[in-house]
């Protein structure tokens, strides 16, 4: 008598394994992944070569910006708008007060910056922040010092930005120099 054996149908599952691999590909080539926001700036170095980095800063020659845990912005201890930060730093680094710049437009107030090389912009936040918040005084500094470099570059070489070639950008940035700390002055 033979004895008859029931098999269970077995599925073939290599052509799975091919499909499910396709379908990987298929998402991994149309998923789209968000950018990520953020400041592009140029780290400094600890301490350039040939400057002397435990130098003492004249009082006057730093602008203290300070960013509460409110989202409210403080520059030398008065409370401002964000919209006139701009203002403010390029009153600050234009100033003149010693007398010895020979391309800068400011009143010359005692109170204020010597020279746009000496001045340095000293900003502190609190650690609960808002990001957007911060990142807004970022541009209003960046935005203050574009502009002065703006009028140097009109006022100096009679051209716009972007017809400077590269010698110009650079004097123009030694006239200007974005000096911004995020560490606790002293």
């Amino acid at each position: 008598m033979r004895h008859s054996q029931k098999s269970a149908p077995q599925v073939n599952a290599g052509s799975m394994a091919d499909i499910a691999f396709l379908l990987l590909i298929f998402f991994l080539v149309t998923t789209t992944i968000s950018a990520d926001k953020g400041i592009n700036r140029k780290l400094p170095t600890n301490c350039p070569p040939g400057t002397d980095c435990s130098m003492e800063i004249n009082e006057r020659n730093i602008l203290r910006i300070v960013l509460n845990s409110n989202d409210e912005l403080m520059v030398d201890n008065e409370l401002i708008a964000i919209e006139d930060l701009k203002a403010n730093v390029k009153m600050f680094l234009d100033n003149n007060g010693n007398g010895s710049c020979s391309y800068c437009n400011g009143t010359s107030a005692k109170s204020l910056s010597d020279h746009p090389k000496d001045a340095v912009v000293s900003l502190s936040t609190s650690e609960t922040s808002n990001y957007a918040t911060f990142i807004a005084v970022q541009d209003e500094l960046s935005k203050a010092y574009y502009e002065l470099r703006e009028v140097y570059g009109y006022t100096v070489f009679g051209k716009s930005p972007d017809k400077l070639n590269a010698s110009e950008i650079k004097e123009i940035k030694q006239a200007y120099p974005f000096i911004l700390s995020e560490a606790d002055t002293k």
